[in-house]
């Protein structure tokens, strides 16, 4: 599985910012999938993840938030985030895992899009 993502860069506090992550394979579909993000200088954490029949978990700081979704006709996931906050700023990356109660990453990553959110 290769994935991409797109749609990162810099935005106000308070702005919103949509991320998309393309896959590539016949089998996208049966993947869970997560994003994960990586603050300047921390480790990385997986901020929300979506199973293949669209079950979603999301980390507890952006919930109301962000929300993840995703379209299997385009290979496509995506995380809409509102209401954004500086703390909020890191290297978001897309990931193929699997579903067992929770998400489980796959060592499939993408190449991270940045996003900054700065007044």
């Amino acid at each position: 599985v290769q994935l991409v993502e797109s749609g990162g860069g810099l935005v106000q506090p308070g702005g919103s910012l949509r991320l998309s992550c393309a896959g590539s394979g016949s089998i996208f579909s049966v993947y869970a999938m997560g994003w994960y993000r990586q603050p300047p200088g921390k480790q990385r954490e997986l901020v929300a993840a979506i199973s293949s029949g669209k079950t979603t978990n999301y980390e507890e700081s952006v919930k109301a938030r962000f929300t993840i979704s995703r379209d299997n006709a385009k290979k496509t996931v995506y995380l809409q985030m509102n209401s954004l906050k500086p703390e909020d700023t890191a290297v978001y990356y897309c990931n193929a895992g699997r579903w067992s109660g929770s998400y489980h990453p796959f060592d499939y990553w993408g190449q991270g899009t940045q996003v900054i959110v700065s007044s």
